[in-house]
């Protein structure tokens, strides 16, 4: 009986000493921070954009109001620098009438790994749009953002 019960308490602090173990080398939470804010007509984000595989970079999106622009870049990592702007002109995209009353807000989420995707409310119209920024796909060099998706998330309210 006696030696049952060590051999109960070893298997047990075995099993627990694993599980302690375990939880202590796990992958904490990866952090995939992106950045919003705002001032008079301007709202930048930030996001990470996958230009090269092996080098994740970050993508910086910037909503200017007075132009209906959106409008992304991307860092280079190697030299700090500016890669030059991709636009997306917002008044076409949301069917929007030239100086009409807006209100846009957006924000970035994690769609895959290294890459981000822009969403794009317009309160005023109910649309939503979902955008990405990449590489050119004819392999010259720049930026180009996708739209992937246009919805609606406000349904008319009938008469």
């Amino acid at each position: 009986m006696r030696e049952s019960g060590r051999l109960f308490w070893m298997l047990a602090g075995i099993a627990l000493g694993s599980l302690g173990a375990a939880a202590y080398f796990a992958p904490g939470p990866r952090a995939a921070a992106g950045c919003a804010d705002r001032h008079e007509d301007f709202v930048i984000c930030t996001g990470s954009v996958s230009t090269n595989p092996r080098a994740p970079t970050d993508g910086v999106w910037l909503l200017d109001y007075r132009s209906g622009k959106l409008l992304g870049t991307v860092i280079d990592r190697d030299r700090g620098k500016i890669n030059g702007w991709a636009e997306v002109d917002l008044v076409s995209e949301f069917g929007l009438a030239p100086r009409a009353n807006v209100h846009f807000m957006m924000a970035t989420g994690q769609i895959s790994i290294g890459q981000a995707a822009l969403y794009v409310a317009e309160t005023t119209s109910g649309k939503l749009g979902v955008y990405t920024m990449g590489p050119r796909p004819d392999g010259l060099p720049g930026l180009v953002i996708k739209r992937h998706d246009m919805g609606t998330f406000r349904q008319d309210k009938p008469d």
